[in-house]
């Protein structure tokens, strides 16, 4: 069936449920009531589902009716939406928005820049959620995500945009150092404390460790003292002087500038996971959508906020 296809009816059937009857709809939409109940009879048979349960007294929906009509709701407001977004020179976004955003990136650095450009755009409306689990923008109706990791190949109904690869380093809080001392080869660490992420599963992360010259790098598993499944956690837990830790730099890059924490084994410092800015392509020309991902783009970068 053609794409097109699937649009015929919807209006009708949206009609009959807003008015409650075929003849209140056939008076709206100013077509008989034999050719109201004829469309609503083609698209039940295309759906293969009743949509309405129809007595002598009132029109109700049926289960399958309540969740067809909640989407053709959606359906036609995104229509409207374009319908009257195209084409004009500027438009000002207005409307509901999804974006869901990793959680300690999120908090930190692509939060800001979104509340930012709600600021100056009074009539949107985001829901934004955070989580560091993988979801479905098609599934979920999701606009606008930002993911640190992801699939080499990318599904066609999505677009993304690779902003980098996260820098990862190790470092421990001054008390720590001064306590336990600063470790100079990688095997030091097996010595001093470590703060590792933990994951949901109760397994932990490995760490990345940078091969010299061509070499590959080399992932070990390092049990620590402390597992945290989140970044801003591990660097509570450091900057509590309890251990070092590997961190992406988006995460420690203004406790390390302020003295907070200290670089250690610079020379072990590697790429980490890929970030990327990730949306629904049949979304994107929404100026509400369009307009945050150009904002996002060019405002996030591997090591935080530009």
């Amino acid at each position: 069936m053609l794409p097109s296809e699937r649009l015929k009816g919807l209006d009708v059937f949206v009609s009959v449920v807003e008015r409650g009857s075929f003849a209140s709809a056939a008076e709206r939409l100013n077509l008989t009531s034999s050719a109201v109940s004829k469309s609503i009879a083609r698209l039940e048979k295309r759906l293969q589902a009743r949509l309405f349960a129809r007595t002598t007294r009132k029109l109700a929906l049926t289960d399958a009716g309540s969740v067809f009509y909640q989407t053709c709701l959606r359906v036609l407001a995104d229509l409207e939406e374009v319908e009257t977004q195209i084409g004009a020179e500027y438009v000002e976004p207005t409307g509901r928005v999804r974006i869901d955003l990793p959680a300690s990136f999120g908090q930190l650095h692509a939060l800001p820049v979104i509340l930012a450009f709600i600021a100056d755009h009074h009539l949107l409306m985001p829901h934004i959620s955070m989580s560091d689990h993988f979801v479905d923008l098609v599934e979920e109706r999701i606009d606008i995500v930002v993911r640190i990791g992801g699939p080499n190949t990318w599904p066609t109904a999505l677009g993304h945009r690779y902003l980098g690869a996260e820098r990862l380093i190790f470092c421990a809080s001054p008390a720590y150092l001064a306590r336990r001392g600063t470790p100079q080869l990688d095997t030091d660490l097996e010595q001093h404390d470590r703060v590792v992420y933990g994951r949901s599963d109760g397994l932990v992360n490995s760490w990345l460790f940078a091969g010299a010259g061509a070499a590959p790098l080399e992932q070990r598993v390092m049990p620590g003292r402390i597992a945290v499944g989140d970044a801003a956690g591990q660097v509570a837990a450091i900057l509590a002087g309890l251990g070092i830790a590997q961190l992406p730099t988006w995460a420690v890059k203004q406790q390390v500038e302020q003295g907070l924490l200290v670089e250690v084994l610079p020379q072990l410092a590697t790429d980490g996971l890929p970030i990327n800015l990730v949306w629904l392509k049949s979304r994107q020309y929404l100026p509400k959508v369009k307009l945050l991902l150009d904002v996002l783009a060019n405002s996030l970068t591997p090591s935080g906020r530009v």
